[in-house]
């Protein structure tokens, strides 16, 4: 069965699932199971979005795009600078 990709606004609604269910007294685990994700799932869900609100979840996961996007752009230019220094030093 191939895995399930959940987008800030699923995983947002199945964390306010979930805690519905954790005041109902039920476990985490079988919390987890009816919402079909595995325990480790949940904890880091509720680690990264535990306190946030959708429209700020939505931001985080673009700023964490732009940020991917960027940072190899950013890593660029020096490793070309070296280049460009290192044949500078050859040519004299």
């Amino acid at each position: 069965m191939p895995k399930k990709r959940y987008n800030a606004e699923e995983i947002m609604h199945k964390l306010r699932e979930a805690n519905v269910l954790i005041a109902q007294d039920k476990s985490i685990a079988e919390t987890c199971k009816q919402l079909d994700v595995t325990d480790q799932t949940y904890y880091r869900w509720h680690k990264e979005y535990g306190g946030i609100k959708g429209d700020q979840a939505k931001r985080l996961k673009k700023l964490e795009a732009e940020n991917a996007r960027l940072c190899p752009a950013r890593a660029a230019p020096a490793h070309q600078l070296q280049l460009t220094f290192g044949e500078f030093i050859n040519f004299w």
